[in-house]
């Protein structure tokens, strides 16, 4: 995940949790939609802005579990 996923991730969680407490939503149900609305609304955004949606945003060639195994792998090495 690059930076501009994990940015809009992290905005999108809190302004759910902003909207979550502002409004005193309690039922799960409405809690989901809140989630999916919010999400909505950026992923509009993002458009909106020219940005480059999540899913166009190039993958990692390694997966976070390679990454750890080597780092572990070195650290033993050390």
């Amino acid at each position: 995940m690059g930076s501009d996923e994990l940015i809009a991730n992290l905005f999108r969680i809190s302004q759910t949790e902003q909207k979550l407490k502002k409004d005193n939503i309690q039922t799960e149900k409405e809690a989901n939609e809140t989630h999916y609305n919010i999400g909505k609304n950026i992923r509009e955004v993002i458009a909106k802005n020219g940005g480059t949606m999540p899913e166009e945003l190039p993958t990692p060639k390694k997966s976070l579990k390679q990454l750890e195994k080597e780092n572990k792998k070195s650290l033993k090495k050390q």
